[in-house]
């Protein structure tokens, strides 16, 4: 309905969901913390300095955002993210959990695939305005590790 991908998009999210790695795709398979039929959940390439360990949730059909996406799956995500934030605050100790959804440009949308960002957050942690870097897979494995074994 309210489509903003550039004609002949190749979407990173669908590429990973396939299992391909390639330039187009930051994220590799050890990243992965949960999927089922209808989602997948993954431990973000990109991380805030004070809120390391964040999670993408992303359908495994292809719908651009909001205006696209039926409402049983998102029912499912928004089930997934509470389980999800369940097991960050006992693996992570956070003191809080924050969703963030963004649609089309200004919303500042930057991949054109629905996803559902998860944080931990903690007191006084600045996450709006503290800055934003690539984690190395190594790094993000980790992460992943600790909430697969959380759940």
């Amino acid at each position: 309905m309210f489509s903003h991908a550039p004609d002949n998009y190749i979407c990173p999210f669908c590429l990973f969901l396939r299992g391909i790695e390639n330039g187009y795709v930051l994220s590799v398979e050890s990243d992965k913390v949960y999927s089922d039929a209808v989602v997948a959940a993954l431990i973000s390439p990109h991380q805030w300095s004070n809120n390391r360990g964040h999670v993408i949730i992303i359908p495994n059909q292809h719908f651009e955002n909001i205006f696209d996406l039926p409402l049983e799956v998102a029912t499912h995500i928004h089930d997934v993210a509470r389980r999800l934030a369940v097991t960050m605050k006992k693996v992570y100790s956070c003191d809080g959990i924050s969703t963030r959804q963004h649609n089309e440009p200004a919303g500042n949308q930057d991949v054109w695939h629905y996803h559902l960002h998860l944080f931990p957050r903690y007191i006084n942690d600045n996450l709006y305005t503290s800055p934003k870097c690539l984690m190395p897979p190594s790094e993000r494995a980790v992460y992943a590790h600790r909430l697969r074994s959380g759940l």
